[in-house]
C-alpha cells in the first residue's frame, strides 16, 4: 500500500455515490447497505460472486492444521475455517497498476446508473 494512502469509510463511499447519482444520502445509504448485506448473505451460502470489470469474491475452505506457539514453541491445533478470497478483475488491476498521478476516473460507459426500486424509497 502506498504510504500516502488514506482510509476511506463506508460513510465516505455513501457521500461520494450520493453526489454522483444525485440521490439523497439516506437513499444511497439504504442501497449500499442492502448491496453489502446481499453480498455477505451470498458468501455465507458458499456462493461465488462475479462482478465483471471489478472482480470475484469466493469462499475458500481452509483445512485444520498444526501450528506452533512462537512463545512456548508448543504445537497448537488451528481449526478448519472458511475465508473469503477476492480476485480483482482486469479493469481494477489495470487501474491500480497505473501510477497515482496517471490514474483517471472511471469512464462514463462503465458507471452504473442507480435505479433501485425499494419500498418506501423515492428514487
Amino acid at each position: 500500500m502506498a504510504s500516502n494512502a488514506t482510509t476511506r469509510t463506508k460513510k465516505d463511499l455513501i457521500d461520494s455515490v450520493a453526489e454522483k447519482t444525485k440521490q439523497s444520502r439516506s437513499t444511497t445509504k439504504l442501497i449500499i447497505q442492502a448491496a453489502l448485506d446481499q453480498i455477505i448473505d451470498e458468501l455465507a451460502l458458499g456462493n461465488r460472486l462475479e462482478f465483471r470489470q471489478f472482480g470475484v469474491f469466493e469462499v475458500r475452505a481452509r483445512a485444520a492444521r498444526i501450528a506452533q506457539n512462537p512463545k512456548t514453541l508448543q504445537p497448537v491445533l488451528v481449526p478448519a475455517r472458511r475465508s473469503v478470497k477476492f480476485k480483482p478483475g482486469r479493469s481494477m488491476r489495470e487501474r491500480i497498476e497505473l501510477p497515482q498521478s496517471v490514474a483517471q476516473p472511471v469512464p462514463n460507459r462503465l458507471r452504473v446508473e442507480v435505479r433501485a426500486r425499494m419500498p418506501g424509497v423515492g428514487v
